[in-house]
């Protein structure tokens, strides 16, 4: 099944978010390796497709997981939370219905 993994930013979290961002990718890559990435992207501050040193509010991934449990956990190892870019994220079941 599909989960909608949500993650809400810190305040002045941009540095963090920038020096472990290729931890993250990496760990996105993977997914959509084994085909179970859907979408992935962060949310900008701004109306712009690079906010510059506005930064970002948080980000959106979907993806394939066997439970929410096993979704959870694969968020929770992510370095956007480790690191404390995250102040708040969730995981919530997704059905996918287009395209």
């Amino acid at each position: 099944m599909f989960y909608a993994l949500i993650g809400e930013d810190a305040p002045d979290s941009l540095a963090r978010r920038m020096a472990v961002r290729e931890e993250h990718l990496a760990r996105l890559q993977m997914l959509k390796d084994e085909g179970r990435l859907l979408i992935a992207g962060p949310m900008p501050a701004i109306d712009a497709p690079d906010p510059g040193p506005a930064g970002f509010v948080g980000s959106l991934v979907v993806a394939e997981f066997d439970s929410q449990a096993s979704a959870e956990q694969w968020l929770a190892a992510d370095a956007y939370v480790r690191e404390g870019v995250f102040a708040r994220y969730s995981v919530r079941p997704f059905k996918k219905v287009l395209p």
